[in-house]
């Protein structure tokens, strides 16, 4: 996330040194500015139930030994040697949990629907968020959730089996944040986050979306406000699902990025999503399929941090006695809130945004810069937790003060010991001189003496 936002920083730069010559589309569509403490009022209307629950909403299947491809391609079972996520506490703010044998730190969180404690399901979703999340072991069965150790609080917001009172179906108010017409106001989302925060939650899970074509209205301010509440007063990781298209989200945003460097990829985004597209605040996760491409039901978009399966997800259902298979970036998300749980376990010394950024960095891609569709890349749960990244605690350390002695003046030295060799030099010297020249007139009288003469 910080390495985008760095990139749009000098986008920025870019882009204002250029005005005058290429301007950027007009009317970009982007986030409101955060307003920190923006308390969320109560929802306008209490909610009435419009189906009986049943328990239904997802597709059943039967248990398998087979581990499925999801937690296979992630490979969660490499990382619990080291960590199970124990000592995280992971919200899941969805259509509640219902209780189940495997999950067994399972405690509930509220109910901004009904009124209970968060622990009844009527559609399924959110007990099948939170068995990838930590669901438990169980012989005979290839399923378990990424951090089978860290404790759900359930919290349900959002509700297809309940509408506002006195509505008719299909009468929905626009801030709602249910995908098919149901409960769940974004006021009510921004209080639950609040709730989470302030409840412990150390990774909140948020698998409900609101799509919205030029931008989602003045409601999105409250959420902005709790998740920086959050993130920066309460130090959570949030993970929201990046949407999908089709359900809740009416079209696609574009899937290319801009080949001019010159222009945001903001700038072409037509379809906004929340909380995903609160980017600073969120890791916003997009899907793939089991062949690791994207799904096509992923809704792109600039905000979109990293990927993990989200087609064709095998997770618990509310039956204690079977599973349940469904698609979506609501069930991707789960997986990267288990990986931030096993991260948070194993490295307790790293805040929340550490955490976030270690995730995207230590995503597989197989593009250079960051797609529209999978962010990052795929999330990698084994090197999340433990590589060694030289970003991290790389801190420039005061040196020592050590106190230095002032240099003492050197000694004045003794001139006598070279006055007493420079005179005895001198006076060698002399003699030395004295004696070539005394050489000369003997030697001079000496060739001048004539020769014997012999046999006189």
């Amino acid at each position: 996330m910080k390495r985008l936002a760095a990139r749009s920083v000098l986008v920025a730069a870019i882009a204002a040194l250029t005005a005058g010559i290429a301007p950027g589309p007009a009317g970009a569509i982007v986030p409101q500015p955060i307003m920190p403490n923006l308390t969320p009022p109560p929802a306008p209307l209490p909610a009435e139930e419009k189906h009986r629950c049943f328990s239904g909403g997802v597709e059943p299947v039967g248990d398998s030994p087979s581990v499925p491809y999801p937690q296979a391609m992630l490979d969660f079972a490499s990382v619990w040697p080291f960590t199970t996520g124990a000592g995280q506490k992971v919200a899941v703010i969805d259509t509640g949990v219902s209780p189940h044998p495997r999950l067994r730190m399972l405690a509930g969180g509220g109910d901004l629907v009904g009124g209970g404690d968060g622990l009844q399901d009527c559609q399924g979703h959110g007990t099948l968020v939170a068995g990838l999340i930590g669901a438990a072991p169980a012989r005979g069965s290839g399923f378990a959730g990424g951090a089978p150790d860290a404790e759900i609080l359930s919290i349900r917001q959002t509700s297809d089996y309940h509408r506002p009172q006195g509505r008719s179906e299909g009468d929905h108010a626009e801030t709602s944040a249910s995908d098919e017409g149901g409960y769940g106001y974004l006021t009510d989302l921004a209080r639950a986050i609040r709730t989470a925060a302030d409840a412990g939650a150390t990774v909140i899970n948020i698998s409900v979306v609101t799509c919205s074509r030029g931008g989602i209205g003045p409601d999105d301010a409250y959420i902005g406000s709790a998740l920086d509440y959050a993130v920066n007063v309460r130090d959570v990781v949030v993970v929201a699902a990046a949407g999908n298209v089709g359900s809740g989200c009416e079209a696609q945003n574009p899937i290319d990025l801009p080949t001019d460097p010159t222009v945001s990829p903001w700038d072409s985004v037509s379809l906004a999503s929340t909380p995903g597209w609160h980017d600073d605040l969120v890791l916003t996760v997009g899907s793939i399929d089991q062949n690791g491409r994207p799904s096509d039901f992923s809704l792109a978009g600039p905000w979109v941090d990293v990927a993990a399966p989200g087609s064709r997800v095998t997770s618990l259902s509310q039956k204690s006695d079977r599973m349940a298979v469904a698609d979506g970036t609501s069930f991707a998300a789960p997986l990267v809130s288990a990986t931030a749980a096993l991260v948070r376990s194993y490295r307790p010394e790293l805040n929340a945004r550490q955490v976030m950024e270690r995730i995207t960095r230590t995503a597989h891609s197989g593009a250079e810069d960051r797609g529209l569709k999978i962010g990052y890349g795929v999330v990698d749960p084994l090197a999340a937790v433990t590589s060694e990244l030289p970003f991290e605690g790389a801190s420039v350390e005061e040196p020592d003060s050590v106190a230095v002695a002032a240099p003492q003046a050197p000694p004045v030295a003794d001139p006598r010991p070279r006055t007493v060799a420079l005179t005895a030099a001198g006076i060698l010297v002399v003699l030395f001189g004295l004696g070539i020249a005394a050489s000369f007139p003997l030697g001079r009288r000496l060739r001048a003496r004539p020769a014997s003469r012999r046999g006189r």
